[in-house]
């Protein structure tokens, strides 16, 4: 009944979409452009680098808080604490009240990252912005940080099982970022400095 009560909880949780809030507020069109997703790079790419960290820090709060809470609530219980991040990156990702099309999951995934571990969490963000500024590839960081944070739990934490629920959302990540792999391979993938330039700003 704990682990209902934490997946349910935390998936409500990560539902919450600052993004889509802020769309509304500028009346941007951010599902059908720029990289077409309710997530803090596209909010960066279409309304500025402002509205891009307080998306992300959004996004990366409702995780962490999550996981925070499902292990005050419920400390006993083994790896309930990953169970809560895993399913605020699922609400973030699948909103039931926006058709189950919300952002990639970055954001809330290091939110998720810094909870479980701090050490392992700010390692992955510092890897995430230098894979990100050598490429000039956002997707490329993020394929870094879902790959190594599970990675980092597993063999140096020996959490083979917790490694294991966390691969779940890797993933999804993974998997909501395929287009974005068709689109380097095209040459077409937005890059990070020009986004960050506010080149595919909407006017």
């Amino acid at each position: 009944m704990e682990y209902f009560i934490v997946i349910l909880f935390s998936y409500l949780l990560g539902t919450s979409s600052m993004s889509y809030y802020l769309a509304k507020i500028n009346h941007v069109d951010i599902r059908n452009k720029g990289s077409k997703n309710l997530g803090a790079s596209n909010a960066m790419i279409l309304m500025g680098w402002k509205a891009g960290i307080l998306v992300a820090v959004h996004d990366a709060g409702k995780a962490l808080l999550a996981v925070i809470l499902a292990g005050i609530l419920f400390p006993e219980a083994t790896y309930v604490k990953e169970a809560a991040g895993v399913a605020a990156v699922f609400g973030h990702i699948f909103p039931f009240y926006l058709k189950f099309k919300g952002g990639k999951g970055l954001a809330s995934f290091i939110g998720m990252a810094l909870a479980l571990d701090l050490k392992f969490g700010l390692a992955v963000l510092v890897l995430l912005a230098v894979v990100t500024l050598m490429t000039d590839y956002i997707v490329l960081g993020t394929v870094s940080v879902i790959l190594t944070f599970p990675a980092l739990i597993a063999f140096i934490s020996g959490n083979l099982h917790g490694a294991g629920i966390v691969l779940l959302a890797s993933a999804l990540i993974g998997w909501k970022h395929r287009e974005n792999y068709v689109r380097i391979a095209k040459g077409t993938e937005i890059r990070f400095r020009k986004a960050n330039r506010g080149d595919y700003r909407v006017k």
